[in-house]
C-alpha cells in the first residue's frame, strides 16, 4: 500500500481502536477522538468505517508478507527456512500487534459478519491474500517432507496449527513500554521452537 503520512496516522489510530473495542463498537467518531481530530479529517480519506477497516486489514497483511517473504528466501534446508519464517511471523505479530489483531477480526467478519455484496467482495479479496500467505508456509512444509526433515503430516492442517499457535499471542501478548527487541526475539524463538519441535520427523530430531 502506498500511504500518505495523513492516512498512516489514521490507520494507526484505527488499528488501536478496532483492537481495543472491536469492529462493531468502533466508529469514525471514536477514531477521530483517538487522534484528537475532527471526524471530518477522517472522512476526508475514508467514507465509511468499513473502508477504514479494510485498509487496516490490508496494511496488516502487508506487514506479514514483508516479514515472511524475505525469510522464505533465506538459505538452508526446508526446516531451517520454515523456522525463520515462523520467527519472522511472530515478530511481525509483536511489532504490529494492533494491525494483526484486526486481520484476525477480518477473518471472523468474513465468516459471520452481515455485509453488502460490495463489502463481501472486498473481504473475499482480503481472505485470498491470507490464503496466499498460508501457501508460503504450506510449500515449505511440503519441501521439508520431501527432504525428510518434517514428519508425514497433512501440510494444510500443520500450517493452520502452526500459524494458529503463533497468532494466539495476539490474545495473551501485551506490548510492554520499554520492552527491548532482544526480549521480543527471545519470546518469538521460544514460541517457534515449541511448535517446530512437534513438526520434526523423528529421524531428524
Amino acid at each position: 500500500m502506498d500511504l500518505t503520512p495523513a492516512r498512516r496516522e489514521i490507520l494507526d489510530a484505527a488499528a488501536d481502536c478496532f483492537m481495543e473495542q472491536g469492529f462493531h463498537a468502533t466508529s469514525i467518531d471514536v477514531v477521530a477522538r483517538r487522534m484528537g481530530a475532527t471526524k471530518g479529517r477522517v472522512y476526508h480519506h475514508y467514507q465509511s468505517k468499513m473502508d477504514l477497516f479494510f485498509d487496516v486489514h490490508r496494511l496488516g497483511m502487508q506487514f506479514l508478507f514483508e516479514a515472511v517473504e524475505p525469510a522464505s528466501q533465506a538459505p538452508g534446508n526446508a526446516m531451517e527456512v520454515l523456522t525463520r519464517m515462523m520467527t519472522a511471523h511472530a515478530m511481525a505479530l509483536f511489532e504490529h500487534h494492533a494491525f494483526e489483531s484486526v486481520v484476525v477480526q477480518g477473518v471472523h467478519l468474513h465468516r459471520f459478519g452481515a455485509t453488502t455484496p460490495a463489502q463481501r467482495a472486498v473481504l473475499d479479496e482480503l481472505i485470498a491474500s491470507r490464503d496466499r500467505f498460508e501457501q508460503l508456509f504450506r510449500q515449505q512444509v511440503v519441501l521439508g517432507q520431501q527432504e525428510r526433515h518434517i514428519a508425514a503430516v497433512d501440510p494444510s492442517i500443520a500450517v493452520k496449527t502452526l500459524l494458529g499457535g503463533l497468532q494466539w499471542s495476539l490474545v495473551w501478548y501485551r506490548p510492554e513500554r520499554g520492552g527491548s527487541l532482544a526480549q521480543r526475539q527471545q519470546l518469538a524463538q521460544a514460541m517457534v521452537q515449541t511448535l517446530a519441535d512437534g513438526l520434526r520427523a523423528r529421524q531428524a530430531a
